[in-house]
């Protein structure tokens, strides 16, 4: 399946320099309540566009943190969604807002010491967020999030479920900017499993063989066997150069290292390994400019 047919590629508009992974479930996937709400959701000339969707996420994040104090997260989860059709079937992919900032906000304060944190959120706000995503826990929801999310770079396991010919790059007059690869998640977990095959055969990595697992794992508990799985580069196109874009082909990069190692081929992995790692130094080269 090529994400470059007209039903798989759309363009974006975004602000933060983040990569997102995002599942799309079929919407018979939902329970009978959930489907017919997605469906009008869908249907509905109000919600926001795929073109401008990660904007007014973006800003509805934005608000919370400028208002006086500062809210970590929403009191309501997001009635919003990522939306795609292929073959006619509907895919939504829900926002989740108020469970990603959750766990985002839990992940800033164990990593953060307690006076730098304060800084940016009151301790009485601090307090507020982890009870309310305890007694969430404690209520018994499982819920999982399906969209992971990535500053300024992208994590070499995000490359792996995809190949390239599902690639899908526009750089258009009107200053959109994407580049994303879009696959069915069967093919994903095909290309995950036999990955790790080779990690753990042929290199004595463990940490990608450890992210990677990771990645297979969010995959089987958390997607439908019919889901769709998204790369969106998100906000990096509007960091880079035409050229870098043109020139990224970080999957086939991976793929070849992956292809490589299974024939034993050690000798051509080193260069592609220090293509793939040059490039996205250069990416983080920019986040500490910035």
């Amino acid at each position: 399946m090529s994400a470059t047919g007209n039903d798989m590629c759309h363009d974006a508009h975004v602000l933060p320099y983040t990569a997102y992974l995002r599942i799309y479930q079929p919407v018979d996937a939902f329970s009978p309540h959930e489907r017919r709400r997605w469906e009008e959701y869908a249907a509905s000339h109000d919600r926001p566009r795929r073109i401008n969707a990660l904007a007014a996420e973006h800003s509805e994040s934005l608000g919370r943190l400028l208002t006086f104090p500062p809210r970590a997260a929403p009191s309501e989860e997001s009635e919003n969604a990522y939306l795609r059709r292929v073959n006619e079937r509907l895919y939504v992919c829900p926002w989740q807002t108020r469970l990603r900032s959750w766990r985002a906000f839990e992940k800033f304060v164990s990593s953060t010491p307690r006076p730098v944190s304060e800084a940016f959120v009151s301790g009485a706000e601090t307090r507020r967020t982890v009870r309310k995503y305890q007694e969430w826990r404690d209520s018994g929801a499982r819920v999982r999030p399906g969209i992971l999310s990535s500053n300024w770079m992208i994590p070499v396991p995000w490359f792996v479920p995809f190949e390239a010919n599902e690639r899908c790059l526009v750089l258009s007059a009107d200053s959109t900017r994407t580049l994303l690869y879009l696959t069915r998640v069967s093919l994903a977990r095909r290309r995950l499993e036999h990955t790790l095959a080779v990690l753990r055969e042929r290199s004595g990595r463990r940490n990608m063989s450890v992210s990677t697992q990771r990645l297979e794992e969010w995959l089987t508990d958390t997607a439908h066997p019919d889901a769709l799985l998204e790369l969106d580069y998100g906000g990096l196109p509007y960091l880079l150069s035409d050229d870098h874009l043109y020139e990224d082909h970080s999957v086939a990069d991976v793929s070849a290292v992956v292809a490589a190692l299974s024939a034993g081929r050690t000798d051509q992995v080193g260069d592609v390994r220090r293509r793939l790692l040059r490039r996205w130094r250069s990416v983080r080269a920019l986040e500490r400019a910035n």
